[in-house]
């Protein structure tokens, strides 16, 4: 979608139905665990005037207060120094009850009447959609279960897009899957065994997302994503179950130090 814009506003809206109860999508997209399933290890103050902490790993923190409380409906936050002098970003999600499960709303704003900081709505719009699956797999198969997630980046020195895709699938075993395929991520730094749910394809961005089987419980998110000058390489692993934090240990510097060998180390700076 395009970014739609008034006089002194400038905004990309998102929305899309899921399994599950409004409750049970409120505390995935609302509360510190809940994100960690599906997103990023954060810390959430559930109060107006309280933070948000997301933890981006190689992109490092960003931080946001909360402007708008209201469970299970309508949470909003607004990121202040989300990338140097770009204007203030607000995020506003809503939650709502449908016949076939939960609606998810959410919408950035920037304060701004010029078109400068578009690519930057533009890239946030596209970066939600591998998200998004693991928030549909997680609600439909593991919802309320405890999450870990670990990740890591890789910066390829190339901006061919599809090269970088190939390899990266090529070396982990991936190559060719299909919806429904059973495939284990090798030889990458931990084997990895699960059913490919999604698999998506444009110009900005690539992944694939694994249901995990092996050795437990939990999803992989593996993508390739255009950076302007080069291309960036991510794997995120999310575990679910009483014995996830057990699993996670030690996984995100393997995957770290295997992206950096056989792609390319992490961005030196946030891809913002």
């Amino acid at each position: 979608m395009p970014v739609k814009h008034s006089d002194d506003l400038r905004w990309v809206e998102m929305e899309l139905v899921v399994p599950g109860t409004p409750d049970q999508l409120w505390q995935a997209v609302a509360t510190g665990p809940g994100n960690a399933a599906w997103f990023t290890p954060t810390q959430i103050d559930g109060r107006v005037g309280g933070t948000v902490v997301f933890d981006l790993g190689d992109y490092g923190e960003s931080i946001a207060e909360i402007t708008v409380w209201d469970p299970p409906r309508r949470l909003g936050y607004v990121e202040r120094d989300w990338a140097g002098n770009a204007p203030p970003l607000t995020t506003e999600i809503s939650v709502t009850g449908r016949p076939d499960g939960a609606l998810l709303r959410m919408r950035h704003t920037l304060e701004s009447g010029s078109d400068e900081w578009d690519p930057h709505l533009e890239g946030f719009e596209a970066g939600w959609p591998g998200c998004f699956e693991v928030l549909r797999l997680y609600l439909a198969n593991f919802a309320g279960l405890p999450a870990v997630t670990v990740g890591a980046t890789g910066a390829a020195a190339t901006a061919a897009h599809a090269g970088a895709w190939k390899t990266l699938t090529s070396l982990l075993g991936l190559a060719g899957a299909d919806v429904g395929d059973e495939r284990s991520l090798t030889p990458g730094p931990q084997t990895l065994t699960g059913v490919v749910e999604r698999v998506s394809q444009d110009n900005k961005q690539r992944y694939l997302l694994l249901r995990l089987t092996q050795p437990g419980a939990g999803a992989a998110l593996i993508g390739t994503y255009d950076a302007g000058e080069r291309v960036n390489a991510n794997v995120i692993c999310y575990f679910y179950g009483d014995d996830a934090a057990d699993r996670a240990a030690g996984v995100e510097d393997s995957w770290r130090d295997w992206l950096s060998e056989n792609i390319g180390p992490p961005p030196a700076v946030p891809a913002c």
